[in-house]
């Protein structure tokens, strides 16, 4: 399962989260405590696996977050792999050119899956970017308005009180 914080609101902007990952029979197989990761396991039984996300570094806050989950079937059971040796000399035997498009399609699969969890971690980066740079945008929005605000008041303020410099008084006024 690879994960990552995409953006952030409330009062605590801290990107942190946990992800704590439970076999069936309630044993903590993984945790994360980061902005993104990946958690990485062996199922070793059968059953629902339960994710626990952690929001406790920020409370007051919201946040999304980009899941992608997949599975990678690891064969390397010995009992397997022995039958497997059987059934490629069988293969051989009967007919050695579907053994040889049979390891090229796993092959490929293999390939293929690990081309998708690439892509899955680009497009994960490029979202994640992507509210950042809508985030700072916003905020950079704001402090331009405050601030061309505040030049123009204080540009107001300034020309009164040169105005007031030059201001002639009438003869009334005047002492002798």
């Amino acid at each position: 399962m690879v994960m990552q914080v995409q953006w952030v609101t409330g009062i605590g902007n801290a990107r942190h989260l946990t992800v704590t990952v439970n076999a069936p029979g309630g044993l903590l197989v993984s945790t994360v405590d980061d902005a993104k990761g990946q958690v990485n396991f062996k199922a070793s039984e059968t059953g629902f696996y339960q994710m626990c996300f952690s929001n406790f570094h920020n409370r007051f806050s919201t946040m999304q977050i980009f899941l992608s989950f997949g599975v990678y079937y690891d064969d390397q059971d010995p009992s397997k792999a022995e039958k497997e040796k059987k059934k490629e000399e069988l293969d051989k035997d009967l007919n050695n050119t579907l053994s040889i498009i049979e390891g090229s399609t796993n092959r490929v699969k293999n390939f293929v899956f690990h081309m998708f969890r690439y892509y899955a971690f680009g497009r994960m980066k490029k979202s994640s970017d992507y509210y950042i740079l809508r985030s700072n945008s916003k905020y950079m929005t704001w402090w331009s308005v405050a601030l061309s605000l505040l030049i123009v008041t204080s540009g107001y303020l300034q020309l009164r009180f040169l105005k007031s410099l030059f201001v002639s008084r009438s003869e009334d006024t005047k002492p002798c």
